[in-house]
């Protein structure tokens, strides 16, 4: 089991209920593809470096979780195709 960092960018758009639901599905995937989740860094609206999809605000969460090596590639596949992401970034800590 590797240890890793996965940094979630949301819509700052959305709903406190939507983004809620969205954090949830996120973690979800996690626990799916064998990944216990450790801790959970909520940052809250924060402002971008730049424009994405015309918003210049997201809301920043920081997964740390263990899981398989191939646990990243299956979160990453997952989260492309959802609406509420709007940039993800999933690292390995070394120990």
């Amino acid at each position: 089991m590797n240890k890793y960092e996965l940094a979630v960018v949301l819509s700052a758009k959305l709903e406190d209920e939507e983004r809620a639901a969205a954090l949830e599905k996120v973690k979800g995937y996690v626990t799916r593809f064998g990944g216990v989740i450790t801790d959970i860094d909520e940052w809250g609206k924060k402002r971008l470096a730049y424009e994405i999809q015309k918003q210049k605000e997201g809301f920043y969460y920081f997964i740390h979780f263990e899981a398989p090596a191939t646990c990243p590639a299956e979160l990453e596949g997952r989260m492309r195709i959802m609406e509420s992401v709007m940039r993800y970034l999933c690292v390995r800590q070394d120990a």
